[in-house]
């Protein structure tokens, strides 16, 4: 059983809570667009499992059904052309590593938010291909716990397909192949474990310690601030 990111780790622990429900609705509007218009126009969940991971995604943050329809009419008119995904990678404070996955229709202004924070706070915007090679896309499942023990969740998670399960304070943090996060996640609901998120993430080859607790908090801030921002999705990091 391998460790996994602390950020990740911090940010489930933290919730929805953190950020403003507009901030939120409007990241899974953006995750949804690009959904639909990464896969062709394909706007049916069952048949593009990344626009159902988004739409599993609003339903789980109470995203009323009429913004989800919205999102979804936008994903096939003419807006949705103007939205595109865009990466940046870089060092936060203290050398962590850092991938940031946006959604936007001006990259020019996002870009310009981004590097803001690195140059205020102490980051290192790197080039495309910079840390991308320190981690690997897999998938990502969030078990509760429900009295439920490492053991179990890792026998069944194995068997279902999974290549590795961790556990933390949230519950248990199963990862897969990105091709088999549908499957292993219909498998093990069905074995009657409570899914609470499942997901494609990019986890870090090799977490990076940072032991003074001063270091480690003023990363941590900046991979908030990252992580606020309207146009971004998500904020990878490699801090252990």
């Amino acid at each position: 059983m391998s460790g996994h990111s602390k950020w990740a780790t911090i940010k489930r622990a933290k919730g929805a809570a953190d950020l403003k429900r507009g901030l939120t609705f409007t990241k899974i509007s953006n995750a949804i667009t690009i959904a639909v218009k990464t896969s062709g126009g394909i706007t049916d969940p069952n048949s593009n499992f990344k626009l159902r991971l988004a739409v599993d995604a609003a339903k789980a943050n109470n995203m009323p059904k009429d913004n989800i329809e919205r999102a979804l009419r936008r994903a096939q008119g003419k807006l949705a052309g103007e939205v595109e995904e865009v990466i940046y990678e870089g060092f936060a404070p203290a050398g962590v590593a850092i991938i940031i996955e946006a959604a936007t229709d001006n990259s020019l202004r996002t870009t310009s938010e981004i590097k803001s924070i690195f140059n205020k706070d102490g980051g290192n915007f790197g080039q495309p291909g910079s840390v991308a090679y320190l981690f690997e896309q897999k998938g990502e499942i969030i078990l509760s716990k429900d009295g439920k023990t490492i053991d179990e969740a890792f026998e069944a998670a194995v068997e279902s397909g999974a290549e590795d399960v961790a556990e933390d304070e949230e519950g248990f943090v199963v990862y897969t192949k990105p091709s088999d996060l549908a499957k292993v996640s219909g498998i093990l609901k069905e074995e009657g474990f409570s899914i609470t998120s499942a997901s494609l993430i990019r986890k870090p080859l090799t977490p990076m310690p940072v032991d003074d607790p001063g270091k480690k908090e003023k990363v941590i801030s900046f991979l908030q601030k990252l992580e606020d921002l309207d146009d971004v999705q998500k904020v990878y990091s490699n801090l252990a």
